[in-house]
């Protein structure tokens, strides 16, 4: 057993991979072999990732507020507290929050040797993050 006393600073996400305020706290981040890394993501109201995908996968699990996600070629989705969202290896994707909410989730990633936790891409425009949501 390890314990990792509370010692982490929270970071302010880098603008080549977020639109607007967003803040990380690490989580997890075991040695190897272990591959999982966890950080708890916070988005200020608007503030969201740009483009990205991860080889091998993504989870994000909502604590608080609301947000949206989207993948590429689908429709806006809302996402609220307990919701998980599963994105699949290589899937394009974006996620934040909504324009008049802040939103935490804990984002659970996968990297090893061969295949890096995430590649990033371009910004998420105005007109893709204000899409209609889709209705359930």
């Amino acid at each position: 057993m390890q314990i990792t006393r509370s010692s982490i600073d929270t970071v302010k996400g880098p603008a080549d991979w977020f639109t607007d305020d967003v803040y990380i706290d690490a989580v997890a981040a075991a040695p190897a072999p272990s591959r999982v890394t966890a950080s708890l993501v916070h988005f200020m109201p608007g503030a969201r990732t740009h483009w990205h995908r991860h080889p091998l996968g993504q989870t994000v699990f909502v604590t608080e507020g609301i947000g949206l996600c989207r993948r590429r070629g689908g429709p806006v989705e809302v996402i609220r507290p307990g919701d998980r969202v599963l994105f699949e290896a290589d899937e394009e994707h974006w996620h934040g929050a909504a324009p008049n909410r802040l939103m935490v989730h804990m984002a659970i990633n996968e990297g090893d040797d061969d295949h890096a936790a995430v590649h990033w891409q371009a910004p998420v425009t105005d007109e893709e993050y204000h899409a209609t949501p889709a209705t359930r």
